[in-house]
């Protein structure tokens, strides 16, 4: 006879600051969990990215290879590597222990200053996000760690295999207008947000694509855990949960300061919050079904420029300006289980 699975208690959310970590990196431009969440890993605009145990404030390794500053930064499931984005135009797959690069990924094009690929006429003036020309500003493994997927101001996703020797892409999806400032991959789906105001979802299997209009500038994408619904982040407009089949509007959550800069947002390891860091200083968690504001973190006086949420427990990276922070709820239990 089975026993029933005991009832969940009430979902908890971070509100206390456990720690606070001088990066020593310039402006910590990332910061992500490891697979299991027992490990962090920041990029900076001194081009390093480092590799942290985020509890105790504990440096394990530094890991030198970009030629301009690092911007995302992603671990591979079985934490046996890393993969990074950078200023430089590449992206990177390290391997954790020795610290070395593996392999450098270098089919992003160039930009001019204007944001416009060379030899392309610029486009009519619009509304852009403020992201930094000639980079690739998102990574992310598959559930394998066999493909690394990227995101560029070059306005394309690419897709790059880490077994194999080719310096190509294995596929170049370029269907955005403007550059691609998020994505995130699930099993069988790749999912991108542009400065061109759309969410572009691929559907693998299906060799579909489905598009979504949201009226600004898209800073940052995520899926929910059960896989229905996507959080959409964009300048100067509220935060967007989206039915990932239908693109019909399931909620708005407003409050933050979203004017100028790209920012991260993030849902709570149940799906039972949504958050977004903000160019006041602070991280915002709202509801996800009721909408109402559920805390206001205060992380500092500049722009929180990345966000993580530990996937299994009510926990909070934060970064703003050289700073990286730890949050977490504040209980017996949370406190135990990190």
């Amino acid at each position: 006879m089975a026993f029933p699975q005991p009832r969940p208690g009430p979902a908890e959310l971070p509100r206390r600051l456990v720690r606070s970590i001088e990066c020593g990196q310039g402006a910590v431009r990332a910061a992500r969990f490891n697979a299991d969440g027992n490990y962090c890993v920041t990029g900076g605009s001194d081009k390093t990215l480092k590799l942290w145990n985020p509890r105790k404030g504990t440096l394990l390794r530094s890991y030198l290879g970009h030629g301009y500053e690092v911007l995302d930064a992603a671990g591979s499931f079985d934490n046996s590597q890393l993969c990074s984005g950078s200023a430089d135009k590449t992206a990177a797959l390290w391997d954790v222990a020795p610290g070395q690069v593996l392999r450098k990924f270098r089919g992003h094009a160039g930009v001019s200053d204007a944001g416009t690929p060379a030899g392309v006429a610029p486009r009519a003036a619009v509304t852009r996000c403020p992201l930094p020309p000639q980079k690739v500003s998102s990574v992310q493994f598959n559930e394998e760690a066999t493909v690394i997927v990227s995101g560029s101001i070059d306005s394309s996703v690419r897709c790059w295999d880490c077994r194999s020797r080719r310096p190509d892409p294995v596929q170049v999806l370029d269907e955005a207008k403007d550059g691609v400032s998020s994505v995130k991959v699930s099993d069988h789906e790749i999912l991108a947000g542009s400065v061109d105001g759309r969410v572009r979802r691929y559907d693998l299997r299906a060799g579909e694509l489905y598009s979504d209009y949201v009226g600004s500038p898209v800073t940052c994408v995520c899926f929910t855990k059960d896989g229905q619904c996507v959080l959409v982040a964009s300048l100067a407009a509220p935060l967007r949960l989206l039915d990932k089949d239908t693109g019909e509007m399931l909620g708005e959550y407003s409050g933050h300061h979203s004017s100028s800069c790209r920012l991260d947002c993030v849902l709570s390891e149940r799906d039972t919050h949504v958050g977004c860091a903000s160019e006041d200083g602070a991280v915002y968690f709202w509801d996800l079904v009721e909408g109402s504001l559920a805390t206001r973190l205060p992380v500092g006086r500049g722009a929180v420029q990345s966000l993580a949420f530990h996937p299994a427990q009510p926990v909070l990276l934060a970064a703003t300006g050289a700073t990286l922070q730890l949050w977490d709820s504040g209980t017996e239990e949370g406190d135990a289980a990190t």
